[in-house]
């Protein structure tokens, strides 16, 4: 018996990491799912995603939450929860007085729920990241965090530093090229990161493997959603999905699932609407002197902006008379369809959809419209083309994309219109392990095999 015991303590570690099914997480950031649902129609060349379309189960669309910007959203793909509850509300932190110097929510520190890599670390499964939102000082076993201040040289020293020890040499070394800069969007930055993603999983093997590209979502910024540009970015960013799968199927020996998710849709945009210059007209917005930037230091209202939407903080939360007044304002603006508002949310609307907690009012514009920065001059001002998220997502046009293959997943399925909070749950089920603090159920995979 005692030899039987120990021939099972030896065995039984070795047949649980074989019963382990690996999950690849890759994110294209502003990937709306017409890309690949219509790739035939819209003429794009993306072998890898269609191929993962073909062999596995999708979405139609990915309904977001409040707002549709990059940072919460991806926070909201890692621990199925709404930002009010995951604690990464938008992009940039909330800084009225502009003394965090545009700094952005890149601490996984700020994260108050459970993550995929803590339920996997608590699972006693290795992880890996390249380059996701969020995840300075996160529990990942090989970390290439997200990180930059200005661009500077100094900035590469800094990501270093916040990777694992020893990694970011090592990889670079392996590689044969230097990492890309934090702040580099374009498709060559993205294409170097590819490299080191494939190089981790092959050196690695991580559990869970994470990997975000940025590329596709600067362009449509630029050119707009569906343009000639942004075709050619994701033509060039399907070679390193493909690249991906390639080495997961290498290092896992085909029994990886493969998931390509994104963050928002986009929509374009032709009009800026300067609020914070009627704010200012009506004097509910108030800068020390000599600036058009920062506000006073007694300051009663503070802009928090997301894109196509905008919320609006008071100070004092208990100031009826400002926030009366700044609802009155808000209501004459949005009753003039020239200023392209599409709605205003109240504090309870806000709380209702998990966003912005704590702002008194969000301001959500209409198709076509995108928020200036001016504090001074005509509400409404002609801009360059191009596009922008950001907006209530319950616009179609901000539909996200989830697309999964890989052992046990149905082929063919369609899951419909799909709550993003239930990607994060659905991996966790793959994976093997649980995931607390989700806001929505996971998805049926079908998995029939592990």
């Amino acid at each position: 018996m005692r030899i039987v015991a120990l021939l099972l303590l030896l065995v039984a570690p070795a047949l649980a990491q074989a019963q382990r099914v690996p999950v690849v997480l890759i994110s294209i950031d502003g990937l709306k799912p017409e890309y690949v649902l219509e790739a035939d129609a819209r003429g794009l060349k993306i072998p890898a995603l269609r191929s993962l379309l073909a062999r596995g189960a999708h979405a139609s669309g990915v309904r977001g939450v409040v707002p549709t910007v990059t940072y919460p959203s991806h926070t909201t793909l890692v621990t199925g929860a709404s930002p009010a509850r995951h604690g990464v509300i938008t992009n940039n932190t909330f800084d009225p007085l502009k003394i965090n110097q545009d700094g952005w929510y890149w601490y996984a520190e700020d994260i108050k729920v459970p993550t995929l890599w803590d339920a996997a670390t608590d699972a006693r499964l290795t992880t890996a990241n390249v380059h996701w939102p969020v995840t300075v000082g996160a529990r990942i076993t090989w970390n290439l965090p997200q990180y930059w201040r200005t661009g500077h040289e100094d900035d590469r020293k800094i990501v270093r530093l916040f990777s694992t020890p020893g990694l970011y040499d090592e990889m670079e070394r392996a590689v044969g090229a230097r990492y890309a800069d934090g702040i580099d969007e374009s498709i060559e930055g993205d294409e170097l990161r590819g490299r080191f993603a494939v190089r981790l999983l092959e050196a690695k093997k991580p559990d869970l493997m994470l990997a975000y590209f940025t590329a596709l979502n600067h362009e449509e910024h630029s050119s707009g959603p569906f343009s000639v540009q942004s075709y050619a970015t994701l033509e060039h960013i399907d070679a390193i999905v493909g690249a991906m799968i390639a080495a997961a199927g290498r290092a896992h020996g085909g029994r990886a699932v493969i998931a390509v998710v994104s963050d928002h849709g986009f929509q374009r945009t032709d009009k800026a609407f300067n609020l914070v210059a009627a704010l200012r007209t009506a004097g509910l917005i108030e800068y020390e002197a000599g600036s058009d930037e920062r506000l006073s230091k007694s300051w009663k209202v503070a802009t928090w902006p997301a894109g196509g939407s905008l919320a609006l903080v008071l100070r004092d939360p208990r100031d009826e008379k400002t926030r009366e007044a700044l609802g009155a304002l808000l209501r004459q603006l949005a009753g003039d369809p020239a200023n392209g508002i599409d709605r205003v949310l109240d504090e309870p609307a806000l709380r209702a959809r998990g966003g912005f907690p704590g702002a008194a009012f969000l301001v959500n514009l209409r198709e076509g419209f995108t928020f200036g920065n001016a504090s001074r001059g005509p509400l409404v001002s002609d801009v360059k083309p191009g596009g922008m998220h950001g907006y209530l997502p319950d616009s179609p046009l901000m539909r996200a994309s989830f697309f999964i293959a890989g052992p046990g997943i149905a082929v063919g399925r369609d899951f419909g219109d799909v709550d993003q909070r239930a990607i994060a749950p659905t991996l966790a089920q793959v994976l093997g392990v649980t995931l607390r603090g989700a806001e929505a159920p996971a998805l049926v995979l079908d998995r029939r095999a592990r």
